[in-house]
């Protein structure tokens, strides 16, 4: 413990003397630099798109688990008398919080995407719809169910159960997706990192068997190379998630219509889940450059 807290002080503190050693400009500072924004960057978007997906599922499920629908089909002369009695068993069915028939301009509404905004629902067979909103609690469907049977024929509940299951699984996927791509970002940052780290310890063979003849130890030539990779991968992931959230913050609100992409930003709190990646960024860089560079100077012994 006390040997990784002393490697951790000289981290941060660095020493000017090692820091010589490892060059400070040539295209593996470049391709450090670059590789660590871009990969930053790419994160904050996983992130957010697997947030996102999680909050949406969530609101979706809970609307479409406190909601139901019947469906009424039947003869003109009979719809008003069927539309009433589905009414009356709600309001005496447990768990019903709330019923409604739908207007023609609401149902109008559901059917203009696909039909156009001059839908004539009033000429046309078109079933009525009845909004129900339950309880926590619920309601018995099998119970509802035999009731409607009875008192109007035409009557068809619809749970929204068959729906909001697909959305649970699609919604759980996404957010797995998210993450395994956080996972292989990082990864393929530490693989960057690795062959900046060994293009930059072969380039200074020279350098390094001078100071080993100088009394140099491997740790102290490593440290060097590890401080200096691990601030350079900091100073990137920085300026990518800097940018991946700036993107981020301009993308356009939900509003009134939520979606995916309205709705591809963080909220409240979701806010501070990018200012972990720069740390994490540079521990990836640390732990691959260390394992690069006693690998390396190994070689060269």
């Amino acid at each position: 413990m006390n040997a990784r807290i002393e490697a951790l002080t000289s981290l941060l503190r660095g020493d000017r003397g090692a820091d010589r050693v490892v060059p400070p400009s040539g295209f593996t500072v470049r391709l450090t630099l670059f590789t660590s924004a871009a990969m930053a960057f790419l994160t904050i978007f996983a992130l957010a798109l697997s947030l996102a997906a999680g909050r949406l599922a969530a609101n979706w499920g809970e609307e479409l688990a406190r909601s139901s629908t019947i469906r009424i089909s039947a003869p003109a002369d009979q719809m008003a008398q069927q539309v009433t009695n589905v009414l009356v068993v709600l309001e005496q069915t447990p768990g019903v919080a709330s019923s409604r028939a739908l207007s023609a301009d609401e149902q109008r509404a559901l059917l203009e995407p696909w039909f156009g905004p001059s839908l004539p629902v009033e000429d046309l067979p078109v079933p009525q719809l009845i909004d129900v909103v339950e309880t926590a609690e619920g309601y018995d469907a099998d119970g509802l169910r035999l009731r409607l049977q009875a008192e109007a024929p035409g009557a068809v509940l619809d749970e929204h159960t068959r729906w909001r299951k697909p959305l649970v699984t699609a919604a759980s996927r996404l957010r797995l997706l998210g993450w395994a791509s956080i996972l292989l970002i990082g990864a393929a940052t530490g693989a960057m990192v690795t062959l900046a780290a060994h293009a930059a310890l072969a380039a200074n063979a020279q350098v390094i068997a001078v100071l080993r003849l100088v009394g140099a130890t491997d740790t102290y030539i490593a440290q060097a190379f590890v401080r200096r990779f691990t601030l350079r991968t900091l100073a990137g992931a920085a300026a990518g998630t800097l940018a991946g959230m700036l993107v981020l913050l301009f993308m356009p609100t939900s509003g009134d219509v939520e979606g995916l992409l309205t709705g591809l930003r963080f909220e409240g709190l979701q806010w501070l889940w990018p200012l972990l990646v720069p740390p994490l960024a540079a521990a990836v860089a640390y732990v691959t450059t260390t394992a690069a560079a006693r690998r390396v100077l190994g070689d060269l012994a």
